[in-house]
């Protein structure tokens, strides 16, 4: 595994320095310059939105640990309650921690139960935090046999690691195929898999275009779901010519949009059967708008960025290779379209995508969503803070099965 394959946690999608902001909407003097400075500023943030993050920086400090315990500097993620990991020396360094031991908010420390050291070595120093728990591939964390197969995609073979049932034989057995987040590894679809194989699933997790070891698009840019969808719509192919009787979808995050992009765009939706969401953009404008309040960034430059993924001017000089129509990621305004039984798991507290386009959905659709939420978790942590909880979910919405819908047939 290399270091571009162990990024951690969320990818920041507005991350952008307010100087850098402020500089480009000041770059210009009078009116055509301060249009040009606003202009400046608004292909800066879109071109944020969608250019892949290779390089995450530390955020955390490992302060002391011994055989049974790792004191971490205090920050909003080393408190959350659960089981979590942490990335050391770019990458070639990583442990396991879990339940807080003591709590020094004084000394900006806290001390939490250390569960393994994975690779490398413990030391004291920088290191960054991430939600996924396991480093390692499913064979590594779990102890499941794990194959190596490249899914055949658009943009070339998609690297992808496949996870026979109980007793082995793919063929014949329902399958999930699960998808990561913005800026994440497959790593973070390790921690569902469990629960996926005691229920009888055959697991494929794919790369997909401009993650960290899949081909790249021509731009390298994300489509943000409206063009990775169709990498996880080769891997239920790829599922379906192995022997797949039906498909559950699995996501996690952006991971989310996509797999919602593949139940509304694949022609192979009728064998699709459920869907599980965890913590999913369910509506990226209102994502966007959040980040960039967080960030202090102006309403109406935000929605100027937004504008030019969308029109064909816009999309040259933000380099994108097909224009990005953000209302088309609005799955509550497009809810009448899903036909697919959906268990979408989501904090209260998630910092990084708000729960509220999730709460929309699932009341403009009842008769499929079965919304779950949590608190304290924030973003896609819910299996962190109560693994019990999330595995018992999963295993009793996937052991329930359902029939895969008729085409074009709302139930």
């Amino acid at each position: 595994m290399s270091t571009r394959d162990r990024a951690g946690g969320p990818a920041g999608v507005l991350r952008a320095h307010p100087r850098a902001v402020a500089a480009a909407v000041a770059g210009g003097v009078g009116a055509v310059g301060a249009a040009t400075g606003w202009l400046s500023a608004a292909v800066y943030l879109a071109k944020k939105v969608v250019t892949p993050e290779r390089r995450r920086p530390d955020d955390t400090e490992v302060v002391s640990f011994d055989e049974r315990s790792i004191t971490l500097s205090r920050t909003a993620e080393t408190v959350v309650p659960g089981k979590y990991g942490l990335f050391l020396d770019g990458g070639q360094s990583h442990v396991r921690f879990g339940r807080i031991l003591a709590d020094h908010p004084g000394q900006g420390t806290i001390t939490r139960r250390l569960h393994g050291v994975d690779l490398g070595r413990l030391h004291a120093g920088p290191a960054r935090f991430h939600s996924y728990y396991y480093a390692l591939r499913p064979d590594g964390a779990l102890g499941l046999p794990t194959r190596d197969v490249d899914v055949p995609g658009e943009v070339g073979p998609l690297p992808s690691w496949l996870v026979p049932p109980p007793g082995g034989r793919v063929d014949g057995s329902r399958w999930a195929v699960l998808v990561h987040g913005r800026g994440a590894g497959r790593e973070e679809t390790v921690r569902g898999i469990a629960a996926l194989h005691r229920a009888g699933l055959t697991c494929l997790t794919p790369s997909y275009r401009n993650d960290q070891v899949a081909p790249a698009s021509n731009d390298g840019l994300y489509g943000l779901g409206l063009s990775e969808w169709r990498d996880v719509d080769a891997a239920v192919a790829y599922a379906l010519e192995h022997g797949a009787r039906d498909v559950v979808l699995v996501g996690w995050s952006m991971g989310g949009a996509i797999v919602l992009q593949t139940l509304i765009n694949s022609t192979h939706g009728d064998r699709i059967s459920q869907v599980v969401l965890d913590g999913p953009v369910v509506d990226w404008p209102d994502v966007l708008h959040h980040h960039a309040r967080a960030m202090r960034v102006p309403g109406q430059l935000t929605t100027l960025s937004m504008r030019l993924l969308g029109v064909p001017p816009g999309r040259h000089l933000v380099g994108i290779e097909s224009v990005i129509d953000l209302a088309a990621t609005d799955f509550v305004r497009r809810a009448d379209e899903l036909r697919h039984p959906i268990l979408l798991m989501h904090s209260l507290d998630d910092e990084f995508v708000p729960a509220q386009r999730s709460l929309d959905l699932a009341a403009a659709r009842p008769d499929l969503v079965q919304l779950e939420t949590w608190q304290v978790a924030r973003h896609c942590k819910e299996w962190n803070v109560d693994q019990q909880r999330w595995e018992q979910l999963v295993e009793g919405f996937v052991g329930r099965g359902a029939a895969p819908p008729a085409p074009g047939v709302r139930p």
